[in-house]
């Protein structure tokens, strides 16, 4: 579709955003004025999300905070375990799969093994299960539960793309949002994510002014850094970046993700050869995907001596489920993301999140409140 077509689609959508956000005031507003109850707890629970409709990169930084506060408290995270197939309250296993808990629950409890990660379509119940558990979980982090209202974390952390500015943005379906941009003021702490490296001290500006913050709101910064490449199975050998830009081979992107254009930066910087398969968000690979992908590949290994085939750990937890031939298996790996903080505010962020974790634990003279 042209520029021209999306255009005069979204006109047309428009209506149906003002009926959207209608729905949403109204569902907003009863839980504003207490008609609609929010369960609160005497733990600490910490949010993680957007109110926009595609990736933020909520997964890395769930994983930087985990990274953040794992070493001093017994952390569990809590998410509803996006296109499981099952229903109910679950805890991550050794064992686990996509299907039992759901891809991004997955990649974090095969990266933190040691903490708890749980699913549950209903976010109350999965934080009183939690709260039962021995040893005692002493923080939630909550993935994605900007939106759910019926649970009510001590600290918000909202995340908006810098590249998708949540005040020039619409209401679905004709754009984006989920809620009204105005609703960031629930947060605590907004991250504006995948920001550019440099950023000039005047843009700086203009953005914290275009979001009209709060005070006792604080913003903050981030981009993505890629890190090492890791073998999506196991028993294959390891070989990182700079083994494959001495090969002067081609990168064979697979990934289901929502925005893959920065992982696609990341292959340039391998090799400039590059062909993508991309698939929807969450994607679950079939047979005949991998069939694709093999094909593809046989395709580049009559030009390339080496092929590099890139994804993200994200989607490795799903393509773990095929085995493909050995030679596509030896050279498919995922890229680790880490998140990085802009103008050295990085200390600052830690501080916030350790002195609020710290003021409401279970322990705490500071906080002796009961559940409600």
């Amino acid at each position: 579709m042209n520029k021209t077509g999306r255009i005069t689609w979204k006109v047309v959508l428009i209506p149906f955003s003002w009926l959207y956000g209608l729905v949403i005031w109204i569902r907003n507003s009863l839980y504003d004025n207490g008609i609609f109850s929010s369960s609160g707890f005497n733990l600490p629970l910490i949010s993680v999300g957007n109110i926009t409709v595609g990736g933020t990169g909520k997964t890395p930084h769930v994983e930087y905070l985990v990274e953040l506060l794992n070493s001093e408290f017994s952390v569990a995270t809590l998410s509803r375990g996006y296109k499981r197939k099952t229903r109910n309250f679950r805890i991550a296993s050794a064992n686990a799969s996509v299907s039992e808990i759901g891809d991004e629950p997955l990649q974090i409890s095969k990266r933190f093994p040691e903490i708890t990660v749980a699913v549950d379509r209903k976010r109350v119940h999965g934080v009183e299960m939690l709260m039962k558990q021995t040893p005692p979980v002493e923080v939630i982090l909550l993935d994605d539960a900007y939106q759910h209202r019926s649970i009510k974390p001590g600290f918000s952390i909202l995340l908006i793309d810098y590249t998708r500015p949540i005040d020039s943005d619409r209401l679905l379906p004709a754009g984006m949002l989920r809620e009204p941009a105005s609703n960031l003021n629930r947060a605590n702490i907004i991250l504006v994510t995948r920001s550019p490296e440099r950023i000039k001290p005047i843009e700086f500006r203009e953005y914290v002014n275009r979001l009209g913050l709060s005070i006792g709101q604080h913003l903050f910064f981030t981009t993505m850094r890629y890190g090492d490449l890791t073998p999506v199975y196991t028993e294959t050998r390891s070989r990182d970046a700079s083994w494959f830009k001495e090969q002067v081979g081609a990168v064979l992107i697979v990934s289901g993700i929502a925005n893959p254009r920065p992982l696609r930066q990341y292959a340039r910087s391998i090799s400039t050869k590059l062909t993508e398969l991309s698939f929807p968000d969450h994607h679950d690979y079939s047979g005949k995907d991998m069939e694709k992908i093999s094909t593809t590949y046989h395709k580049l290994k009559k030009v390339h001596k080496e092929i590099l085939v890139l994804t993200t750990e994200k989607d490795a937890t799903r393509l773990r489920n095929h085995k493909p031939e050995p030679e596509i298996r030896d050279a498919m790996h995922a890229v680790r993301i880490h998140v990085h903080f802009l103008n050295d505010d990085k200390d600052e962020f830690d501080r916030q999140i350790l002195t609020y974790v710290n003021s409401n634990k279970r322990s705490s003279i500071l906080y002796q409140g009961e559940d409600s």
